[in-house]
């Protein structure tokens, strides 16, 4: 999965782009506590980080 890809997924989930330093974006789900960051870089992101992110994602769904 590219990171344009996943942008587009987790923007049809309602996350939010808050911010961008160098090459790492950090989104922010107006109903949901915390933040998301993902690499822009060319290519696929690798599995595990991957993994992190819907961890974390998944973490900060059961908070609420």
């Amino acid at each position: 999965m590219t990171c344009k890809e996943l942008l587009e997924t987790l923007k049809a989930h309602g996350w939010e782009e808050i911010t961008q330093k160098r090459s790492y974006l950090q989104l922010k789900h107006p109903a949901k506590i915390g933040k998301i960051t993902i690499p822009v870089h060319s290519g696929d992101i690798p599995l595990g980080t991957l993994f992190n992110i819907k961890t974390g994602w998944s973490q900060l769904s059961t908070l609420l």
